[in-house]
């Protein structure tokens, strides 16, 4: 159900899209930080915030408000300047958006946000960066070291949209070299990492060549 500020806020910026450098980072405190489910994801990793959600919101109407040039450097200017949440906000908006709302120059910016994004240490902004946007349009290379750094700091492999099918070989292989150092190193190794390394192990032994075959 939505949030009655968040309604609100909408209507706002449909009328007057600059309204959304004030309403976009007054969103937690209008309708709160507390995770959607605070037992099963208190970080908000996989589900998100009440403010996340408010967020995605406003970032449809400023992506439905202004033409698409203007929404990009719209959006753009939100996570520059926004803190933490805020551009977790930005990210998720991305990630929640219909396609129909994606020109193409609201994806590259977008993909100059997802690339900051991952260049961080936050799991938030990790985890958000690694949603259904970049599951769409973020390039495999890209994407594989993204996946191999949601692996390396722990953040739940099940928050990478589109992992089942967007998987393959290469990460496989890279997830799989990580094993093994952790393994070397006496590091921990969790089930994520063995499930995402598991299918390079198995297409090494079925391509490896049986004795006079």
């Amino acid at each position: 159900m939505t949030h009655p500020w968040t309604a609100n806020a909408v209507s706002d910026i449909a009328v007057e899209p600059q309204r959304i450098a004030v309403l976009f980072p007054a969103a937690g405190r209008a309708v709160g930080r507390e995770p959607v489910d605070p037992a099963g994801d208190p970080l908000g990793l996989r589900y998100g915030t009440a403010d996340d959600l408010a967020r995605e919101q406003l970032v449809a109407a400023v992506l439905t408000a202004l033409p698409a040039d203007e929404a990009a450097a719209t959006l753009g200017e939100l996570y520059r300047y926004g803190d933490d949440a805020e551009r977790r906000g930005v990210l998720r908006g991305l990630n929640a958006a219909p396609e129909s709302l994606l020109a193409s120059v609201v994806v590259d910016a977008g993909l100059e946000l997802v690339a900051d994004a991952l260049r961080t240490n936050d799991p938030r902004l990790v985890a958000a960066a690694l949603g259904g946007f970049a599951g769409a349009h973020l390039d495999d290379h890209a994407w594989r070291h993204g996946v191999l750094k949601v692996l390396f700091m722990g953040i739940p492999v099940d928050v990478v949209a589109r992992l089942d099918d967007r998987a393959d070989d290469e990460l496989a292989r890279m997830a799989a070299g990580l094993v093994a150092e952790r393994r070397a190193a006496g590091r921990e190794i969790n089930d994520d990492m063995r499930r995402v390394a598991a299918s390079f192990s198995a297409s090494s032994t079925t391509s490896t060549p049986t004795p006079g075959g």
